[in-house]
């Protein structure tokens, strides 16, 4: 069996000087293991996609900026029989933040949500008042590194409301409030293969920041989750991505309860040098789906 090892054009834009290159080192550990697998760009034109049985998606990072052709170049795996992991409909689903509505829909912990349609006339100042509280963040519903993420309080309000009208003849936003526990605790990220729980991680904002990406100046801090924390995150894994090689459910502890920010399951960073058994935890998860 052919395999393609889905990555992108890397102009630097998420890379960390301290971070390891989990797709080479993941890719190289693969190899070993005897499969016939190879480093393809998604969007490399002079690719023979015919040629693999078999893609895995692992950093396609620039998608959300190319976000129609990443969508055909979807519909030409599927036409060509190439079987894709994670699944071509699930990626799909998963690449449009209105995939949190399902979530919700099926009665899990979800951060609130308030969808911005393109084209719609907003003013920020009024969202105070609906989540009752003195900040919340806007980001785009197709988006990934923090893209176009800002955190509104009373001292920009009027700045990112100018930058949002402009963004929305663009592209459909979500509103979400700002919790606090992302600055004092950190946001939660359970690493899950082939529906199997591997391990997890804290991720935390550098100071005076909100952002948790590790290529932004966060720091990450391999634990032993509480069970509570885990089960809940097995939830949404079981009920979204139990078909899935990889998925990364990220979220936040508020009032001992797990709330998500984002299920990720096209392009998540796995963290895989943070704990031990990660490598052997993702080829056996991907034995089952060859």
């Amino acid at each position: 069996m052919n395999i393609a090892f889905i990555t992108y054009l890397d102009k630097g834009d998420f890379a960390s000087p301290t971070a390891e290159n989990e797709d080479d080192t993941l890719l190289n550990f693969l190899k070993e293991k005897g499969l016939s697998i190879e480093k393809m760009i998604w969007n490399d034109k002079d690719v023979h996609w015919e040629n693999y049985n078999l893609a895995i998606l692992k950093s396609p990072w620039d998608y959300f900026d190319l976000i129609e052709d990443f969508y055909n170049w979807l519909a030409m795996l599927q036409s060509k029989n190439v079987k894709l992991l994670n699944p071509i409909e699930i990626v799909k689903w998963n690449a449009d933040k209105h995939y949190l509505k399902d979530i919700a829909q099926a009665g899990l912990n979800v951060a609130q949500s308030i969808f911005l349609n393109k084209g719609e006339n907003i003013n920020l100042t009024n969202y105070f008042e609906v989540f009752n509280g003195e900040a919340f963040i806007v980001k785009p519903c197709v988006s990934g590194g923090s893209k176009n993420t800002f955190k509104v309080d009373l001292a920009n309000v009027e700045e990112i409301n100018q930058k949002l009208k402009t963004l929305l003849t663009e592209e459909d936003f979500i509103i979400q409030p700002f919790i606090k526990e992302i600055e004092t605790e950190g946001e939660w990220s359970f690493l899950f293969f082939g529906g199997k729980f591997s391990h997890c991680l804290l991720k935390k904002a550098k100071n005076g920041d909100f952002r948790v990406q590790h290529y932004l100046g966060g720091s990450i801090h391999p634990q032993n989750p509480p069970q509570h924390l885990l089960q809940s995150a097995q939830q949404y894994v079981d009920e979204f991505a139990a078909d899935c090689l990889y998925a990364r459910v990220d979220g936040i502890e508020v009032k001992g309860n797990f709330v998500l920010m984002e299920l990720e399951l096209i392009e998540p960073y796995l963290f895989l040098n943070t704990n031990n058994n990660s490598y052997e935890n993702y080829y056996k998860a991907l034995q089952k789906f060859i």
